[in-house]
């Protein structure tokens, strides 16, 4: 989880390299879901929201 804090300190490069990393991550859990891996579903949704809040981030700086 990222927090709100943190977000508005990332310049727009960070930011993008962080939302790659996540989408990274999504596209692993869903790997993990379809082979009954997932320990916790409730990251699919904070990792999008995370995601979500970075691109509003990056939209703001410009």
């Amino acid at each position: 989880m990222i927090k709100k804090k943190e977000v508005k300190k990332l310049t727009k490069d960070q930011a993008e390299k962080k939302i790659f990393n996540l989408k990274k991550d999504l596209f692993n859990l869903r790997f993990k879901k379809i082979n009954n891996q997932i320990d916790n579903p409730a990251q699919f949704n904070q990792i999008k929201r995370d995601i979500a809040r970075l691109y509003t981030t990056i939209k703001n700086i410009k």
